[in-house]
C-alpha cells in the first residue's frame, strides 16, 4: 500500500515551533504551497499512523511557560552554614580542563564560572593529583588556594567531589580495616581542603564509585556490619566517613551525599541483573534500590550529620544516563530509548516515578520531593536542570518545595554568564544547551580530543592546540568591513564574533530567513534538543552586535565586487552530490525534501551520516520500512554525532528493523526494488524499494572564492568540511577571530 507522508503527517511528528520555522524558509515554503501539499494537508493524520513507540511516554506540549519573576530560584538558602542566594549550583562533572595538570585552562574555567554569577560550584575530583602518599601535594595545595582565592571574588563558594572509583566489598576482597582505612583517607583529604579554602566535600556515592558498591544491593554480598541485610549496614561506610570528616575538618565543614535515588535495569542482556521474584529472595545481587531503601539509607546519612542531598538517577548499565537521564528522549518517537535496544515505559519503569512528558528535563524532581518529604537537609538533583529553557516548570518545582536546588553543568559551561543574564532578565540572551552530549568525554587526552560544545566554540579548546588562546576576546586592530555569505551557524557566529571585535559586519542569505539548515534539522529531530533556541540566540546575537543582515540575496561574484568588502568569510553550506540510479522505476528523493514526498512503504536511504539517521529515524517511526545504503564503513556510521547518540541511535533502530549495508552501492534497478552490492559481504542483494533518499555525505562548496579577488578571505563550515553543527559554529569563531 502506498501511503503518504503529507506535510499534515510531517508536522504532526515534529514539535510546532521547528514546523512553523521550517514552513517559512523560502524553498519549503514553495513545496508547501503546492496544489499537492495544500491537497495532502485536507487529511489530518491518525495516530495509527506513526510506530507504537510514539505513544508510549507522549511528551507534553505546553510545559514551556515563560512568565515567571523567578522568585523562588533567586531567594537565599543556606548549604551548611554556607549562605547563597540562589538555587543554581555547579555539579563536579568533568571538564577535561584538568587533564594538562595545573594550568591557567583550569583556573580560568573555574574563575568564569564564579565571573558569571555560580555562588556554589563543585570541583571535579581529578582536578587534583594525589601525591606517593595518597594525600594533595604542594602543588594542588597552592593551586587549590590561589584557585579559591580568585572565585571568592565574585562571592563564590568551592567544594569539592570525592570519587573514590569502586573496589569490590566482598568480605574475601575486603577487610573491616581497610574499609575503615578508606574512610580516614576521606578525613585528611576534608583538612587539607579545609586548608586551601574548600568549604565543602561531596561523596561521591553513586555510579560505579566505592560508596555504591556498599550501598547497592546489585554489588555488595557481605554479611557482616557493611553487609546487604538492612539500610543502616548498607549507609555504614558513608555514614562513618560523614563522622570522620565532621570530627576531622570541623562541624561547619560541608558534607554533601552524592546517590543514586533510585535504580533500574537497563542492560537486559546482562542476565545476571534481571529482577525475578525468586532470584531477588536467593540472590541480593539482582534487586537494584528502589526510592524506600534510598530514603531509609538516606535517613541514616543524614543522622550522621549530612548537610545535604544530591540525587542522581541509577541505571545499571549506562553511565551517562546516571547524570544526563535526559538521552532517554533523544529520539523523536522512541521517547524513552535505552540505548540497549529497548525502550523504557515511565509509567511503569523506575517505579513509575519518573516524569517523562518533558523531554528528560526535571525527570526526576518528583522523586527529590519524595525524599524531601522524609529528610529535613536540603535536596538537590541532576539531569538537565535549566530554568531558562522552561521557567514556569522549574521555578514552581522550587516554590512548591519538591527541589532545594539545581545541579547543573552543561548550561553553565554553554554560557558561562547564565546566571547573571537569567538575573538580569536577558533570558533572549542565554546561549542554549543543545543536549547533543559532545561535551561528556572519557578522562584521558585521546578522548579529550573528541570532546566539545556544539554552542560555545571556547568550552574545552581554550589554551589548546588549534584553539583560541584566552576566554576573552582581543579588539580588532584595525576595524574592517567583512562580508558574510550566508546565514547558517557557521555564518552567524562568524558575523557575531567579527562584529563584537569591532568590525563592520554585513551578512547575506540566499533565503528569507536565518538559520540555514537549523529549521530542517529541528524538524526531523523534534524538539529534544532545543535547536530552534540556537537558532533563536545567534540571531538575537547579530542584534546586539550591530550586523547588518540582508536576506533573500544570492551573493554572487558582482555582488561581492560590488560590497567591496575588506575580507570575506564563506559559509554557504555544503553541496550534496546528484544519486544517478542509470535506471527507471525508482525514484530519487532529496533529503531537504522527504517529508513532502509522496513516500511507498519501502524506502532506502543512501548515505549514513547524522542526517541519514535522523531521516531513518523519522522514516520509521512513520511506519516505513527503511533500508540504509552506504558506501562508508561501519565505523562511519553516524560520525557526526556524539558517542552517545551514536548509540542510543544505532541500537534503537537495529532494534526496529533497520538493516544497513556498509561499504555498498546500488548497481541495479528495476521496477519497484534495486540492487545492492556490498563490498564489504562480497555479494549482491535485491532490496524492495520505492524511493531513495538521497542523504550522501555533502561535498565542499567554496567555487565563489575562485570568482573572487579579496585580499582576505576565508570558507567555513559545510561549505569548507562538512561535517556537523559543532565544527560549523567553531570554525565561524575561530574565523571571527582570525580577521
Amino acid at each position: 500500500m502506498n501511503s503518504t507522508i503529507s506535510r499534515r503527517t510531517f508536522l504532526a511528528g515534529a514539535s510546532t515551533a521547528a514546523a512553523s520555522a521550517l514552513v517559512a524558509s523560502s524553498a519549503i515554503a514553495e513545496e508547501a504551497k503546492s496544489e499537492q501539499a495544500d491537497a495532502q494537508v485536507e487529511g489530518a493524520q491518525a495516530a495509527d499512523e506513526l510506530l507504537y513507540t510514539a505513544s508510549i511516554n507522549p511528551q507534553d506540549s505546553d510545559w514551556l511557560g515563560t512568565e515567571t519573576d523567578f522568585a523562588t530560584l533567586f531567594s537565599p538558602w543556606k548549604l551548611g552554614n554556607i549562605e547563597l542566594s540562589h538555587r543554581m549550583v555547579k555539579s563536579a562533572a568533568g571538564s577535561a580542563t584538568y587533564l594538562a595538570g595545573y594550568t591557567d585552562e583550569l583556573f580560568d574555567y573555574y574563575v568564569n564560572l564564579a565571573k558569571g554569577g555560580v555562588e556554589m560550584i563543585w570541583v571535579e575530583g581529578e582536578a587534583f593529583a594525589l601525591g606517593e602518599d595518597g594525600t594533595f601535594g604542594a602543588d594542588a595545595l597552592d593551586f587549590g588556594k590561589r584557585l579559591v582565592e580568585a572565585c571568592a571574588e565574585y562571592g563564590s563558594h568551592l567544594g569539592y567531589q570525592w570519587a573514590l572509583f569502586g573496589s569490590s566489598v566482598a568480605e574475601d576482597a575486603m577487610t573491616v580495616e581497610q574499609i575503615q582505612t578508606m574512610e580516614d583517607v576521606a578525613a585528611t583529604y576534608a583538612t587539607q581542603l579545609k586548608e586551601m579554602g574548600f568549604e565543602a566535600i561531596e561523596i561521591n556515592a553513586a555510579g560505579f564509585n566505592q560508596g555504591e558498591q556498599f550501598l547497592s544491593r546489585f554489588y555488595n554480598t557481605r554479611t557482616d556490619e557493611y553487609g546487604f541485610a538492612t539500610p543502616e549496614n548498607r549507609s555504614r561506610w558513608v555514614c562513618e566517613c560523614i563522622q570522620k570528616i565532621k570530627a576531622a575538618a570541623g562541624e561547619d565543614f560541608v558534607v554533601q551525599i552524592l546517590i543514586n535515588c533510585i535504580e533500574d535495569n537497563d542492560n537486559l542482556d546482562n542476565s545476571a541483573t534481571l529482577m525475578t521474584t525468586d532470584n531477588m529472595v536467593t540472590n541480593p545481587r539482582n534487586k537494584v534500590t528502589t526510592v524506600e531503601e534510598g530514603i531509609a539509607m538516606a535517613k541514616c546519612m543524614e543522622q550522621a550529620g549530612a548537610d545535604s542531598m544530591h540525587l542522581r538517577l541509577g541505571p545499571l548499565g549506562n553511565h551517562p544516563c546516571q547524570f544526563g537521564s535526559d538521552l532517554y528522549f533523544l529520539l523523536n518517537g522512541i521517547e524513552g530509548a535505552t540505548g540497549f535496544g529497548t525502550q523504557y515505559d515511565f509509567s511503569k519503569n523506575w517505579q513509575g516515578y519518573l516524569d517523562g512528558s518533558h523531554q528528560g528535563a526535571g525527570m526526576l524532581i518528583g522523586v527529590v520531593e519524595r525524599y524531601k518529604q522524609a529528610l529535613s537537609i536540603p535536596c538537590g538533583c541532576v539531569t538537565y536542570n535549566d530554568p531558562a529553557h522552561a521557567p514556569e516548570f522549574f521555578e514552581q518545582a522550587l516554590a512548591d518545595g519538591k527541589v532545594d536546588f539545581y545541579m547543573m553543568t552543561r548550561p553553565l559551561t554553554v554560557d558561562f554568564d547564565y546566571v547573571n543574564k537569567l538575573r538580569e532578565g536577558r533570558i533572549d540572551e542565554i546561549a542554549p544547551c543543545t543536549r547533543c552530549l559532545h561535551c561528556h568525554i572519557g578522562s584521558n587526552q585521546m578522548n579529550r580530543a573528541l570532546g566539545y560544545c556544539r554552542v560555545n566554540a571556547l568550552t574545552q579548546r581554550v589554551m589548546t592546540e588549534n584553539g583560541p588562546a584566552t576566554y576573552e576576546l582581543e579588539p580588532a586592530a584595525a576595524p574592517k568591513n567583512v562580508m558574510v555569505v550566508g546565514g547558517g551557524p557557521a555564518g552567524m557566529e562568524a558575523a557575531r564574533i567579527a562584529a563584537l571585535r569591532g568590525h563592520t559586519v554585513t551578512l547575506y542569505e540566499k533565503s528569507g530567513i536565518l538559520g540555514g539548515m537549523l529549521p530542517f534539522a529541528s524538524a526531523v529531530k523534534g524538539p529534544h534538543e532545543n535547536l530552534d533556541q540556537l537558532n533563536a540566540y545567534l540571531q538575537k546575537q547579530l542584534e546586539l552586535a550591530g550586523v547588518t543582515v540582508v536576506t533573500d540575496t544570492e551573493v554572487s561574484a558582482d555582488t561581492v565586487a560590488q560590497a567591496a568588502p575588506d575580507a570575506l568569510v564563506l559559509a554557504c553550506g555544503g553541496a550534496r552530490t546528484a544519486l544517478d540510479l542509470g535506471g527507471e522505476g525508482v525514484e530519487v528523493v532529496d533529503l531537504e525534501q522527504f517529508m513532502f514526498a509522496d513516500l511507498g512503504d519501502n524506502v532506502v536511504v543512501y548515505g549514513s551520516n547524522a542526517q541519514a539517521f535522523d531521516c531513518a529515524l523519522w522514516l520509521t517511526v512513520h511506519k516505513k520500512h527503511v533500508v540504509m545504503v552506504t558506501p562508508n564503513t561501519v565505523d562511519e556510521l553516524d560520525m557526526q554525532q556524539s558517542q552517545h547518540a551514536q548509540r542510543f541511535m544505532t541500537t534503537a533502530l537495529y532494534a526496529l528493523g533497520l538493516q544497513v549495508y556498509t561499504e555498498a552501492s546500488i548497481t541495479g534497478v528495476a521496477d519497484g526494488q534495486i540492487t545492492v552490492t556490498s563490498a564489504s559481504a562480497g555479494v549482491d542483494y535485491t532490496v524492495p524499494c520505492s524511493q531513495v533518499i538521497n542523504a550522501t555525505d555533502m561535498v565542499a562548496n567554496t567555487g565563489l572564492l575562485d570568482e573572487v579577488n579579496v585580499g582576505e578571505a576565508y570558507a567555513i563550515g559545510d561549505c569548507a568540511n562538512p561535517f556537523n553543527i559543532a565544527l560549523a559554529i567553531r570554525g565561524g569563531n575561530d574565523a571571527g577571530r582570525a580577521l
